[in-house]
This record gives structure tokens, sequence and C-alpha cells, in this order.
């Protein structure tokens, strides 16, 4: 394979890659819960009728039509426990005893520090609603109204205020004898443990099975739909890692409830959010996700086997509920203490093999660097260096063919037409000098699931979101601030709308040095003879500086980076092998030959007569 194939093959994988991600990146143009059914149940919870379980004003019976106009109308509406953490704010509502009140401390909306801070779960009756809830169902013995649900109002015991150091009691006394507590504990980051226990004083034998839900009115307003990123019902069972966009979910009327014999949880991931039921390892349960198309409730349910409680038993059962962001050392600590595979709630997507250790090593080089821009360049720096065994056969290979160049040509003119001719020539020209010819294409293969590998890393994991760098740059997951229009970032006013036409023609200055970087890594060679070729080489960067313009400023630099030391390698290594790159004679060869073609006159026809 000579030097001009090769770099055709480079240019048509790479621009496959980009041409991908582009159209991914751009694609063309409040009811209560569903609650499980009151009725007998034998090992576990049934729930193939859904009931709706209106909200109640006071008593627990009488239902509340009233849709509150905003998220504080509806904090307002019931009383409330505080919790306070140094990760999280918000509220318990002593209404069901759901925690529907739930904001993350360390992130704001937008990188602007007078931003608010994002907000996780929201109340029901109020705008977005988010929500989990626990109760129990009614079995044997039991009526509707005997066990704790959506409408049951709790009192408090102890503390009135939810911290890492203090968890809360909520408790229910039925009237009929059975007495029912909750407590609330959580830890400093964002995993709750719900402990549920009854006690039955009551004069006979009872049967019920305690659940969890958590429910989401609608869709999540910032859904990306995006192809490389899983959002939506998400679920592990027994090793089996389970995702299910929102619009494959299946309606509450025809839902299939999944067993998990061992290990497992449920829940809703979001681009760097999720919240997730977690029973304990080692206790079976049913779990089913199901949305009711005509509340438009998205709904995930645990439930637990039913016991049967004697007069004077207790039972208690003890889970866990995980609400906040998807942060690589808290999902890898929740992992390492018993909640099997929770590290690939983090989408790693298909390459997973490169993804995730590459994330591990930026990860790391981020602790010890502390800034994550800086961190991109020396992953780059030591991916180029695991692949510069390949590379040096890949540019010796290149150097041996350029040698070969003036033996080629000689025989493409003996063999003039006849391929087969030329192709036997050139064969027996390899096998005489001992050049493989495919040498170079390797390095290239291995950089195109690389690049995609890290383009899902930069995109997906909550690490990069609102990263600095320097200058301007203070959010690696987002497009270059600067442009034209604002000198680089020299005059403070912000750039075009990122995605929008203004920002596509006026790029940003890390786009603009992406394009010189591929320019100048072009000009290590002379320019193809091949006009067809010629001309693809010519358009080649600054194409994809134009469409590199509004991808993650974290994948603009890595590319920046993957250039320039490409460019030092290769110029290395070719003057090893005694040949000299002439950068600036082909820079200079370029704009003459440009210069030359502005100036041709237009060719006559025969006889020498302008037909004008």
């Amino acid at each position: 394979m000579d030097d001009q194939n090769k770099n055709l093959i480079l240019a048509t994988a790479l621009s496959f890659v980009v041409i991908l991600v582009w159209f991914v990146m751009f694609p063309p143009p409040e009811p209560e819960p569903i609650a499980p059914e009151t009725a007998p149940v034998s090992s576990t919870v049934g729930q193939d009728d859904i009931a709706s379980a209106p909200r109640a004003a006071g008593s627990g019976d009488a239902p509340l039509d009233l849709q509150a106009e905003t998220r504080q109308d509806a904090l307002a509406a019931a009383p409330r426990i505080e919790i306070d953490t140094p990760r999280l704010t918000g509220s318990i509502s002593l209404l069901g005893g759901r925690i529907d009140d739930l904001s993350l401390k360390d992130y704001r909306v937008e990188l602007d520090e007078n931003s608010s801070i994002v907000t996780m779960l929201s109340p029901v009756d109020g705008p977005n609603a988010y929500y989990a809830l626990y109760g129990w169902a009614a079995g044997t013995g039991l009526s509707a109204d005997q066990v704790p649900g959506p409408n049951t109002f709790w009192t408090v015991t102890g503390s009135q205020t939810l911290t890492p150091d203090t968890p809360v009691t909520l408790s229910w006394n039925n009237g009929a004898g059975l007495i029912f507590s909750r407590t609330i504990a959580v830890d400093a980051d964002y995993m709750f443990d719900i402990t549920q226990s009854v006690e039955n004083t009551s004069g006979g034998t009872v049967s019920l099975a305690p659940y969890g839900i958590i429910a989401r009115h609608g869709e999540p307003q910032d859904l990306k739909n995006f192809f490389i990123l899983h959002e939506g019902a998400i679920a592990m069972a027994d090793g089996e890692l389970i995702e299910t966009d929102y619009d494959d979910i299946d309606p509450a009327a025809s839902h299939q409830a999944t067993t998990v014999a061992e290990n497992g949880w449920t829940g809703f991931t979001d681009h760097y959010w999720m919240t997730t039921l977690i029973p304990r390892p080692g206790s079976g349960f049913e779990f089913s996700t199901v949305h009711d198309p005509g509340r438009d409730i998205y709904q995930t349910t645990t439930k637990l086997p039913t016991i049967t409680l004697a007069v004077q038993d207790v039972a208690e059962f003890s889970t866990q509920l995980f609400a906040g962001a998807k942060e690589w050392d808290a999902i890898r600590t929740y992992q390492s203490e018993g909640v099997q595979g929770f590290i690939d709630s983090i989408d790693w997507g298909w390459f997973f093999f490169l993804t995730k250790p590459i994330f591990w090593l930026l990860h790391e080089l981020n602790i010890l660097i502390g800034n994550m821009g800086w961190s991109i360049i020396a992953l780059t720096l030591i991916i180029k260096a695991v692949l510069l065994p390949l590379a040096y056969k890949s540019y010796v290979s290149m150097a041996k063919m350029k040698e070969l160049q003036p033996q080629m040509e000689a025989l493409k003119e003996r063999a003039g037409d006849d391929r087969q001719k030329l192709q036997q020539g050139m064969m027996e020209l390899y096998k005489k000098e001992k050049v493989n010819p495919a040498a170079g294409c390797l390095p290239i293969l291995l950089q195109i699931p690389i690049f995609f590998s890290l383009y899902k890393v930069i995109f997906v994991t909550i690490e990069l979101r609102h990263a600095p760098w320097l200058g301007p740059f203070q959010d690696l997951s987002a497009p270059d601030p600067t442009s034209i229009l604002n000198l680089f970032g020299l005059l403070g006013n912000a750039g075009p709308e990122p995605g929008s036409i203004m920002a596509l023609v006026f790029i940003g200055i890390l786009p603009l040095l992406l394009g010189i970087s591929m320019w100048l890594q072009q000009k290590l060679n002379p320019a193809p003879t091949d006009p067809t070729q010629k001309m693809v080489f010519a358009w080649l960067p600054w194409v994809f500086m134009f469409m590199l313009g509004g991808f993650a400023s974290g994948l603009v630099i890595y590319w920046i980076a993957n250039n320039t030391i490409t460019f030092m390698q290769q110029y290395a290594i070719m003057r090893s092998q005694g040949y000299k790159p002439d950068v600036f004679g082909n820079i200079l060869q370029g704009f003459k030959k440009g210069a030359e073609a502005g100036a041709k006159p237009a060719a006559k026809p025969k006889g020498g007569k302008d037909k004008s």
C-alpha cells in the first residue's frame, strides 16, 4: 500500500467517524403513582392490574384534585422533614413518606456560579414530578386502608432532620393492631437506607408485602435523545444489564415482571443523574417497569416476597435508594460494598473494554495533575507512547515506500493499462525489498476505536461536565466558547449559541488549531499526483475544522494533541530512515501551484482560435 492509498484510507475512515458522530449530535429537525393493587398475594406482590392512588388532603381518604402551579406550592401542600447532608438538600413529605424533594449541592444547572443547583426529585402535583415512594401491599386478612401507601400521613419520632449522623423514623398505627415504622438513613454521598418494619398486635394472622416505587411524570425536560447515550429505565438482574428507552417501556396494562434470584436493582438514568431502587444483596425480588400512557407516568417497582405475620410477630425489611450524580468514585464504592454491576450504570458503550480503562487513566491523571484539560493532553501522550512501536513500523514502512516510489512509477509506465501485470510487478518489488504495504494501516485502524471511546468518555462522564482547562475554556464537555466574533475570547463576551449556524461558521480557536495541525501533518509528504486525491486532501483539514467546531472542547484538545505528537513522531522516524521531509518546501510548493493554477490562461481550442 503506497503512501497515497494509505492516506486515502485514513481520510475515509476518519470521515466516516466524524460524519457518524455529527449526525448523532445534530439530528434533523400531575397524577399519583401507579400503586400495587390491593389484593390477596402469594409468594410476591401481584401487579397485573394497576390503580391510581388519589392525592390526600389530610385524612388519607379525600382526594385533592388541584394541581400546584409551582414546585414551591407543591412542597407547601404537606408537612415535611428536612434533608441536609454535605452533598444533598431537600425534604421528605409526611404524606406517603415520599422522598420527593432533592437537590445536589455540588452541581449547578449552568456554568455560571449564580446558577441554581441541580434538582433531582420533585413532589407530586407539581411540575416534573419525580419521587420515591415506599409502602406495603395488603394480602390475606387486610384491606387497602390497613396498610401504608401513597395517602398515609406519617408521624415523626426522634430527629426532625435527616443527616448522615441522624436518621429519621416515621411511624403509623393503622388502628387495627398493626404498627408500621420506617427508618430512613443517608450517607455522605447519595445512598439512602430504608428500613420498613411492621408489628402485629391484632388478634389474627395477616399477610402483606413491602414494595418500593420510583415514579416519573413525563420524560425529563433535558432528554438528549442521542444514539450514543442511554436515557430511560435501567436495571441489573443477576448480572444482566437491562436498558430500556422511554419509548420502549411497556404499557402498564401489558407489562411483565422480572424475577431476580439474588442481586439486582432498577431505576431511571439521565445523562449525569440516576435514581435507583436497590434491594439488599442476596434477597430475591421482582421488579417491573411500566408506562401509564393515559397519565404519562413512568414507574419502576421492586416487590419483595410476601410475609405471613402471626400475632405479636415483628417483620423488618431493608432496602437502599440511590439518588444522585453518576460519579465514578461513588458508584465504584457502592459496587465494592455489594451493589452488583453498579459501575455499568454509566453508559460505557460498545467499546467498553477501551472506554473503561481510558476513563480510569484519565481520572487518575486528573487526580495527579488537578486539571482535566492537561490530563487529556497527558492521556494523549500515554496513548501515543503505547502505540509507538506500531507507529514506528508504520512510518518506517512509509519511508521505504517513498524510496520505492521511482521504481513503482517505472512499473506503472511499463504496465500501461494492464492492471494484473502492474499488481504482479508491485508484489515482486515488495517481496524483493521486504516491504509490507499494509504495515501503515494498523495504527490508523486502532485510532478509530480509541477516538470513539474517548469521545464517549468525554460525552457521558460527569467528571468532564463543567471541567475547566484554562482561559475561556471552563467546560470541556461543551463546544469551544471562543469565536472570531469575540476575538477568540479576548473580549470576554459569549460566542455564538452552540449548534447554531453562526457557531458553525464563526469557529473558535480550538477548531482552527485543529485544522492547522492536520494541514501541517499533510505537509510531511508532497501532495498526491492524482488530481482527485489532491483535491480531497487539500480540503480535508478545513472540512474537519468546521465539522468539529461543535464538538466538546475536550475532544478537540485530544485531536490537536494527537496531531501534534503524530507530526513530531513521523518527522523524527522518517529522518531516522534517511528520508528528510521538506515541510516548508511542500507548503511553498502548494502555494506556488495554487498561484500558477490561478494565473493559468484558459485553454484554447484546436487551431489556436478562441471560440468567443
